[in-house]
């Protein structure tokens, strides 16, 4: 039993620095312009249009250029924001807008998360980055739409719980 023990330790600390040699640094490692294609679904139906997402470094130390564009017959839509460093060490980014808005973000293995709310809707976005493609994500659902719920306990636990209206996904790849 001692042995075995003895073993699954060794796997383990060797598993981490195998993991830490491997593991990328955000943004640095992950620069530069992907493109693919988004998946819009709801309630109605489904499309499909191209996107790009761009993440460029800036003459600024600790801010980059972050810019979301959106394709189609009809309309193309440009969103140059930028990502702000605000305490790289604790995971904690902005992406600004460059308008006011400033949207709060958090990195966790190479993943950047926000949820805010705009307008009565809770929208929130998720953002993985892999050596040659990313996946993005945002998921729309409104605050009027809420439904509650509570726990069959003496200490009732109140629960609100958000469908979900609409999601947005794409797998976008490095050009």
């Amino acid at each position: 039993m001692f042995n075995t023990f003895i073993k699954y330790i060794f796997i383990i600390c060797f598993s981490t620095v195998i993991y830490s040699q491997e593991k990328k640094q955000f943004p640095n490692d992950f620069f530069g312009v992907y493109k693919g294609k988004l998946e819009i679904s709801n309630p109605n139906g489904s499309q499909s249009i191209d996107m790009e997402f761009h993440l460029l470094p800036s003459d600024t130390i600790g801010k980059y250029h972050y810019t979301i564009v959106y394709k189609s017959d009809k309309i193309n839509q440009e969103r140059k924001y930028t990502l702000i460093e605000k305490d790289k060490s604790k995971g904690q980014y902005i992406v600004d807008e460059n308008n006011g808005i400033l949207l709060n973000a958090f990195l966790a293995n190479n993943t950047l998360y926000s949820i805010f709310e705009v307008q009565g809707n809770l929208i929130t976005t998720t953002e993985h980055f892999y050596t040659e493609y990313m996946d993005f994500e945002i998921m729309f659902s409104k605050k009027e739409n809420a439904k509650i719920s509570n726990e069959n306990a003496v200490e009732k636990t109140e629960v609100i719980s958000y469908p979900i209206g609409a999601i947005q996904k794409a797998r976008l790849y490095k050009q």
